[in-house]
């Protein structure tokens, strides 16, 4: 499976929203620019995630976007899919996906394999989730570089 700038955006656009979920609606125009994705490219996928009542938004003065759920309730795998339509690596392992060779096929457990290791990883991570690994990180980079000076005996 190759994840497509849409996919990727929209996971950037709902990490945004969850890490500045304080702050209210947030205009699009603010998450264009605090992740360097075009505003006219974000007006192509917000209509996506609008249809799957991931966001709420307003309109005027202090409108924009803010996510419709607590962070911890939206999966990577859940974006993808809304994304991308599947996430499995092959067609044939789509839902409504067919082969000629399905049923003699050598190497369909490999790859059933395969789509069972990534859904599980992608549904295992929530935007909180990442958002704590991300805050984690930060905090052990703190520091580091400025060691106390060997003691001397």
């Amino acid at each position: 499976m190759k994840i497509s700038t849409k996919g990727r955006y929209a996971l950037r656009i709902l990490l945004d929203l969850a890490e500045h979920r304080e702050d209210g609606y947030i205009p699009l125009r603010t998450i264009a620019e605090r992740q360097d994705i075009s505003k006219n490219y974000l007006d192509q996928i917000m209509p996506l995630l609008n249809r799957t009542d991931y966001l709420k938004s307003t309109r005027g003065l202090k409108g924009g976007y803010k996510l419709a759920k607590d962070p911890d309730r939206y999966t990577v795998g859940d974006i993808l899919r809304t994304t991308e339509g599947s996430t499995a690596p092959l067609a044939c392992l789509e839902s409504d996906g067919r082969c000629a060779r399905q049923g003699e096929c050598l190497a369909r457990h490999v790859w059933q394999g395969l789509d069972d290791v990534m859904t599980a990883y992608l549904d295992s991570l929530t935007l909180q989730e990442i958002l704590d690994r991300d805050r984690a990180a930060r905090a052990g980079t703190r520091g580091r570089g400025r060691r106390a000076p060997p003691k001397s005996d």
